[in-house]
């Protein structure tokens, strides 16, 4: 037995009970996680955040005068 076709076994209370306890365990590593870095050590300094910039892929937006209509079929 699949841990899916267990899962579709539990009673549906139960299941969004599963469900919105995950979300909720997850929200709280979220919002945790800031202040465990702050107590590690471990915030990024300005030099951190612009050499990452650097590194972030740029959209840059081309725009063609010789653009074909599309035509819907």
């Amino acid at each position: 037995m699949s841990i899916w076709e267990k899962y579709r076994g539990l009673a549906p209370r139960t299941r969004v009970l599963l469900g919105v306890g995950i979300m909720a365990y997850a929200g709280i590593g979220l919002l945790l996680s800031d202040k465990a870095e702050e107590k590690f050590g471990m915030v990024p300094s300005e030099e951190d955040k612009e050499r990452l910039s650097r590194v972030i892929p740029k959209v840059r937006v081309i725009e063609h005068d010789d653009v074909v209509p599309s035509t819907n079929r």
